[in-house]
């Protein structure tokens, strides 16, 4: 069945627990469907784990719609978010509509995910009133880490575990169809999810909440450098790839690869006459 943000809503309402991963390619994206993953973020991770900067500051809409389309190409029953990225929201709402717009005909998603609270309702309630489903996100936002002063849990003091709940009231208020809550303590994250009436998606948010991302890398053990606190691996891919990589480069340097068995024939006649023409 496919997957909407009504069948999400729905998910919350039977307490059955929302699946969400990001993907940025094809590929990725018809593995995670395959395996029945609710929804898909195309996340401004991407510039990240996908690009190789130190975080999401510099992804451009243009990176965001390419790898949107690679995505949603592999997609039949995921629902299909698209980040904004940084600066394509914050300077108006006439540029967040422009954007979203952008993000779902140019590249086929189906919702768009606006990071920040009480500052982009307008924004949101714009974007949606434009028929376009909105995710926000509150917690740790990275495209704020150089106010925050690195990558830092929020919501551990009093003053700012209040802003984050008032934020997710207003979010819904303006019309979001759910809210990624990011690093903020588990009991702060139930909380916010039992007062809501739209889903909540955890990462590093505890079990409290009506669903879970993760970056693919992080749970397939692919991530390199740094690996966040809250990302389980569930199975060490990256290793088997280094088997896989290292394999492959000893046996073509013996003369192992390629053997008759990954070879195509021609018949000898046809050859001989060839050989004897350019000899």
């Amino acid at each position: 069945m496919k997957n909407t943000a009504a069948t999400l809503l729905a998910q919350k309402q039977s307490g059955e627990k929302i699946t969400m991963l990001t993907a940025y390619d094809y590929t990725t994206a018809c593995i995670e469907d395959e395996c029945g993953v609710n929804s898909i973020l195309v996340g401004d991770s991407l510039g990240m784990v996908m690009l190789g900067y130190e975080n999401t500051l510099p992804v451009t809409m243009e990176d965001m719609i390419h790898h949107t389309k690679a995505v949603t190409r592999g997609v039949k029953n995921a629902f299909v978010v698209g980040d904004m990225p940084f600066m394509s929201y914050q300077t108006s709402v006439y540029d967040a509509v422009v954007n979203a717009g952008r993000l779902v005909k140019e590249g086929g998603a189906q919702a768009v995910k606006l990071e920040g609270g009480a500052a982009v309702c307008e924004q949101i309630k714009a974007i949606v009133d434009s028929s376009i489903p909105v995710v926000g996100h509150l917690g740790l936002t990275p495209q704020s880490v150089n106010a925050f002063g690195g990558f830092k849990v929020q919501g551990k003091d009093y003053d700012r575990a209040s802003q984050i709940v008032e934020d997710a009231e207003r979010i819904q208020q303006a019309g979001a169809c759910a809210i990624v809550l990011e690093c903020v303590p588990a009991r702060l994250a139930s909380l916010i999810s039992k007062r809501l009436v739209i889903p909540t998606i955890g990462i590093g948010a505890g079990d409290g909440c009506d669903g879970q991302v993760l970056v693919y890398q992080d749970m397939l053990g692919l991530t390199t450098g740094h690996t966040p606190k809250f990302a389980k691996k569930f199975v060490d891919a990256g290793a088997l790839l280094r088997e896989g990589f290292s394999e492959y480069v000893s046996q073509v340097q013996k003369g192992e690869f390629p053997s008759d068995e990954h070879t195509f024939k021609i018949d000898d006649e046809i050859m001989q006459k060839i050989e004897e023409k350019f000899s």
